[in-house]
């Protein structure tokens, strides 16, 4: 099992991190010079007070003993689980790299955060980091991870943060803070109500993710008024879709088609639904965001989709590439804004306590890159979306996020 430590004394990094960093010392003078300027933090995540921040070491991490990690009298252990090597080890890594900006943006010499390595194995990776006397986890990242990750933590007492957007293996013991689409959905829906919209279509992936996707056009449509009148689904190929979208224009009968996939496969809907005559209006998903050549197209100008606001995420994405010498995953902001999250309890957490999990569950919530968020009691993010809608060639919002929750 592969763990790397990543602190304000103590930082451990990981392919382009290492090509960053020296080797062996890093100056905090040119640490200063190199993020000055680049913060992205939110002033509601920082610690209350910030100590100056100790020269951070790059070293090979060796492997895990018993007595691997120091003994810690001023810093909370907190474990992130990420897929380090094999298919999606970039994201992981993208996520590793955010969460020790947001460590540096915070000066936040209370925490330590060691990353564990879930590729080999999500259980033993959990295991190790509460042997190594960690009190949270943040991550797994794979919702088939969650439920290895939980059999271990629960019992131990140790709640975890998963960086996934399935919220079918939410619970109070592991929370999920990935990007909902059923909450794009929803939010979709309800602003197209608003606008007189009322009868509703989809084009659907096969699988999980346009099975999901239905689900929760039903239930938007339900809670927000109209009908469903038709739906057609494919299996994610250019000439499936298309089918998918003639078939859906032969029957007719709505004003507003929800595509449930990315720009690419959504280009080619749109152009087909747009041989009609119907004017429907189109949404997209969560999956649209940051998606430049959705504004290349006329075909899907006027489209509509729900995501969190990217108000943040450039100034983010720009102090990320300025550090790691590459862009972040969209999905990297979840392991930024879980430090922030961390911090702003580590107030009421005295070093060497349980992890205080009853405060994950504050009405009011947290702030983050990505805007608001708070969890329900069954342990799923709820976050202030905002609409925006495909305007020729620019994307423009036409119903602001909320600035925060009512309790």
């Amino acid at each position: 099992m592969k763990r790397f430590e990543t602190g304000l004394r103590g930082t451990t990094l990981i392919a382009k991190a290492k090509a960053l960093f020296d080797r062996r010392t890093m100056a905090i003078a040119g640490a200063a010079a190199l993020l000055g300027g680049c913060a992205v933090i939110p002033g509601v995540g920082a610690p209350e007070t910030s100590a100056s921040i100790p020269e951070p070491v790059a070293t090979s991490t060796p492997a895990p003993t018993p007595s691997a990690l120091p003994t810690d009298t001023t810093r909370h252990r907190v474990g992130l689980l990420l897929p380090l090597t094999g298919s999606t080890a970039e994201v992981g890594q993208s996520l590793n790299n955010a969460t020790m900006m947001a460590l540096i943006d915070a000066n936040a010499s209370n925490l330590r955060i060691t990353t564990y390595d879930t590729s080999k194995g999500a259980a033993a990776a959990a295991r190790q980091a509460i042997a190594d006397g960690n009190r949270l986890i943040l991550g797994p990242l794979l919702a088939d991870n969650v439920p290895a990750v939980r059999a271990v933590a629960q019992p131990a007492g140790i709640p975890a943060i998963s960086f996934s957007n399935d919220t079918s293996v939410a619970s109070n013991a592991v929370l999920v803070m990935g990007h909902i689409p059923e909450q794009s959905i929803d939010r979709s829906v309800a602003y197209a109500r608003s606008q007189g919209r009322d009868a509703f279509a989809a084009l659907l992936p096969d699988g999980d993710y346009g099975q999901r996707a239905y689900t929760a056009l039903n239930s938007a449509v339900r809670q927000h008024g109209g009908e469903v009148k038709a739906f057609e689904r494919y299996n994610r190929s250019n000439t499936s879709v298309i089918s998918a979208a003639q078939r859906l224009r032969t029957r007719g009968g709505y004003d507003t088609v929800l595509i449930a996939d990315g720009a690419r496969l959504s280009l080619r809907a749109a152009g087909e639904l747009g041989k009609g005559t119907d004017n429907a209006q189109l949404i997209g998903t969560e999956l649209w965001s940051g998606e430049a050549g959705l504004t290349r197209s006329a075909a899907i100008s006027g489209a509509i989709f729900s995501a969190v606001s990217d108000d943040r995420f450039q100034r983010f994405s720009n102090s990320y590439e300025t550090r790691f010498g590459a862009k972040p995953y969209r999905i990297a902001t979840l392991g930024y804004d879980s430090v922030l999250l961390t911090l702003k309890i580590a107030r009421e957490w005295r070093v060497g306590d349980p992890f205080p999990s009853a405060l994950l569950f504050d009405t009011g919530g947290f702030l983050g890159v990505d805007g608001p968020f708070r969890f329900s009691s069954g342990g799923v993010v709820e976050r202030a979306l905002e609409v925006r809608k495909i305007q020729g060639n620019q994307i423009i919002s036409v119903s602001d996020a909320p600035t925060g929750f009512g309790n």
